[in-house]
């Protein structure tokens, strides 16, 4: 597993907890500079939240626990229809 495969995994674990600093950071911009630059701020703000959501894997977009026989990412394994 590669150092971006890491951060990778790091952020789709902990998207509310990212969330929340890009919304600091955001916040702490705007005040420093007197929200002179707000509307740039909020675009960058939501091309962040975008990138980090883009980390999270189909199932855990959708709240669904992952069968133990199907890795994070991979897409089910098929199964044959009954006979």
């Amino acid at each position: 597993m590669g150092f971006l495969d890491k951060v990778k995994d790091l952020l789709s674990k902990n998207t509310d907890k990212v969330d929340a600093a890009i919304e600091k950071v955001g916040d702490v911009v705007d005040q420093k500079t007197g929200d002179k630059y707000k509307g740039a701020v909020d675009k960058v703000q939501d091309v962040a939240k975008k990138a980090v959501d883009s980390t999270k894997s189909d199932s855990q977009k959708q709240g669904e626990q992952v069968p133990p026989t199907q890795q994070s990412g991979q897409p089910p394994q098929a199964t044959e229809p009954p006979a």
